[in-house]
């Protein structure tokens, strides 16, 4: 099993949510969070002065998928928040050495 956690523009997260539920990940958890990469913020105008927004707006989704399902939910989720410009975001795969449901006490990937 592994973790995805994608960083992506909030403009975006419907569309990754339908990507992936169309291969068949249906468990998800969304975070908004802040950030910055190499953009470094944005200059943005209020009543005619000038300030840097240094920490931009993103929402992190976070997802387990079993090991055979990685690669497809890795390119549903670039297809879905690719815009071509600077700041579409990242995809962190890490390993999960195991996973239990709650309710049931079902472990590994019975328990996604």
């Amino acid at each position: 099993m592994k973790q995805i956690t994608a960083m992506v523009r909030p403009s975006k997260v419907d569309a990754v949510k339908n990507a992936l539920v169309a291969i068949d990940v249906v468990g998800m958890t969304v975070n908004d969070v802040r950030g910055f990469g190499r953009q470094k913020g944005q200059v943005e105008r209020y009543r005619g002065n000038a300030f840097t927004v240094e920490f931009l707006a993103k929402i992190r989704v976070t997802t387990v998928v079993p090991d055979d399902k990685v690669e497809a939910a890795i390119t549903a989720i670039t297809e879905a928040a690719r815009t071509g410009e600077i700041g579409d975001g990242k995809i962190f795969i890490t390993p999960v050495e195991d996973a239990v449901r709650i309710r049931t006490g079902e472990r590994g990937g019975a328990a996604l």
